[in-house]
């Protein structure tokens, strides 16, 4: 299948307001065509005064003010039109931005970083502002008072007609020769601009350590080598689109075409091929015949700005979505089994290379291993945070792929390590887990956890605006705070990803007997480094590069003597425990 082009993106990008911008540009032209009339009235009056005419002079001048009040009437109409589907194509394309990022693979989102997304949901967004309120306006205006300008000067003389012209034509030719690496200075810049949003989102999310190394970290310096790349790429880019529009502003200003139309029009009158009068309109109306194509020129960057943007953005609306099922199903029973499981982030090596395990129902699964045995990775595959690339996830025996894609979310509840919140109170973080819950069912969820006298502490309590890092919250509480929307979710499964890694000891036995008294009858997975936290999980596995090493109980993995026992040995410093 071949890629869309770049006019077939903007085609379907604008398909929403593609109406509008029809009848916008359709009374732009006319707009612009009517332009022509107070010059033509003008040169008519001059040439009727000239002829002893004066009292035919009052119709010419009612057809200049005519022609006035339709250019400012439509043209105004025109922009309102165009300005107004813009707006509107915006808060399209965000909401239908947002909608397809939250179908991807999560995977996506790691590979490219947060700069890609925040492009093309912002700046990308924003800089289409011109191809769709201004560019079609342009293109008509720089079409219907030349081609109406046109008609009525070839009446008056075709010699003359050509050589107004004839600037045209020299123009293009040099602006295309000035132009002729904008597009890759362009691209460039495309480029820079995704480096220094990266760059600048991951100096934000790192300010913390930025501050305590100062220009010796690396963030800092990633951030500062993007500002400078950014800065050479942005001077490259002036400097060659200056060139193009000082050459257009040389060769199409008015001065340039006086020049040239009253040296040959005084040429062509000595001559005897030109009546005196029949200059004037030449004069009047040839002068200003450039006005409309400079206008286009000088909108040029602004208008490749504007494709480049809508590429970009049609490159991200482009991304495979997670496949949804032909024909969902919902889950009877909710045990989980991993069937030779494999899986690799793009090209890289596999993190999982064929792994089988099986949860029963209401059991607790305990994974342990070393930083990047593939932990985290089994685990988000069971809502579907990626696809395996071989082997099948299945709960209650279904394939989690053949699931209804909301009701597998709403049956796994998730409490990761990295905890982000929403800019909302923390009554409506707490909902996240289940929006209908009422107040008390909040509180509720909220004690279980540990959590609902820290809130009562803070000066507007359950309705005090958390940031996404925390802001009035410590990172113990906030870990709570998601274990508190996990548990106010009620779902039959329960991930739990270091779940009491930042509370404090004093608090930790407490919560976690909320969570093994909340947790009942569920099937949960649990992620562990503290292993003396899964000592009673039903099962554990061990993984290694990608594999179960071992399985089983506690005890029996302890009297296994392998992996797990020595990792239980070296935290607790005993030789055995058995």
């Amino acid at each position: 299948m071949t890629a869309p082009t770049a006019a077939t993106r903007i085609g379907d990008l604008t398909r929403p307001v593609r109406g509008r911008l029809w009848a916008g540009t359709a009374l732009a032209f006319i707009a612009s065509a009517a332009g022509l009339l107070p010059y033509a009235a003008i040169a008519e009056i001059a040439a009727l005064l000239l002829d002893g005419n004066g009292s035919q002079a009052w119709a010419w001048a009612f057809i200049g003010a005519a022609g006035v009040a339709v250019r400012l009437g439509l043209g105004v109409t025109a922009a309102l039109i165009t300005h107004y589907a813009d707006a509107d194509l915006q808060r399209h394309l965000r909401l239908r931005l947002a909608r397809h990022a939250a179908s991807v693979p999560l995977g996506w989102f790691g590979g490219r970083g947060s700069g890609e997304l925040k492009k093309a949901v912002d700046d990308d967004v924003e800089d289409m502002h011109h191809l769709v309120a201004h560019a079609s306006l342009d293109i008509a205006g720089a079409l219907g008072l030349p081609l109406a300008a046109i008609a009525y000067l070839a009446a008056v003389d075709w010699r003359m007609t050509l050589v107004t012209l004839a600037l045209l034509p020299i123009a293009t030719y040099t602006i295309q020769r000035a132009h002729r690496t904008l597009p890759d200075r362009m691209a460039e810049l495309t480029a820079a601009q995704l480096r220094i949003n990266n760059a600048v989102i991951e100096y934000v999310d790192g300010i913390q350590v930025v501050k305590a190394y100062g220009r010796r970290g690396r963030r800092y310096r990633r951030f500062a080598e993007a500002v400078d790349d950014f800065g050479d790429t942005l001077a490259r880019w002036t400097a060659e689109a200056g060139r193009a529009m000082f050459a257009s502003l040389a060769i199409l200003s008015p001065a340039a075409v006086l020049l040239v139309v009253a040296g040959t029009g005084t040429g062509m009158i000595a001559a005897g091929w030109l009546a005196p009068v029949d200059l004037l309109p030449f004069l009047l109306v040839g002068v200003g015949l450039p006005a409309p194509y400079m206008t286009l020129l000088q909108s040029t960057q602004l208008l490749r700005k504007a494709q480049n943007a809508a590429a970009h953005v049609g490159q991200v609306l482009a991304v495979p979505p997670l496949p949804a099922p032909a024909a969902a199903r919902t889950p009877q029973a909710f045990d989980l089994a991993f069937e030779d499981v494999s899986f690799a982030y793009d090209d890289d090596a596999p993190v999982l290379r064929g792994v089988s395990a099986r949860c029963p129902a209401g059991s607790t699964t305990a994974l342990v291993g070393p930083s990047g045995s593939g932990k985290t990775t089994l685990v988000r595959l069971i809502p579907r945070f990626f696809d395996p690339d071989a082997g099948t996830v299945r709960i209650g025996g279904t394939d989690v792929r053949d699931l209804d894609p909301a009701t597998l979310l709403r049956s796994v509840a998730i409490v990761f390590q990295d905890v982000t919140l929403i800019r909302d109170t923390i009554r409506e973080n707490l909902r996240l887990g289940d929006p209908d819950a009422s107040d008390a069912d909040v509180e509720a969820a909220a004690r279980a956890a540990h959590l609902h006298e820290a809130i009562l502490a803070l000066p507007d309590g359950y309705d005090t605006v958390v940031e996404a890092h925390g802001g009035a919250l410590s990172g113990g509480q906030r870990q709570r705070l998601t274990i508190a929307r996990a548990l106010l979710q009620d779902a039959p499964i329960v991930l739990l990803d270091e779940a009491t890694a930042h509370i404090d000891p004093e608090n930790e036995a407490a919560v976690r007997a909320s969570l093994a008294r909340l947790t009942e009858g569920r099937t949960v997975i649990v992620i562990a480094h503290r292993l003396h936290t899964i000592t009673e999980a039903d099962q554990i596995l061990v993984l290694d590069s990608g594999r179960v090493a071992e399985s089983g109980t506690h005890e029996r993995l302890l009297a296994a003597d392998g992996a797990y026992a020595r990792a239980w040995r070296s935290q607790h410093g005993t030789e055995t425990d058995r």
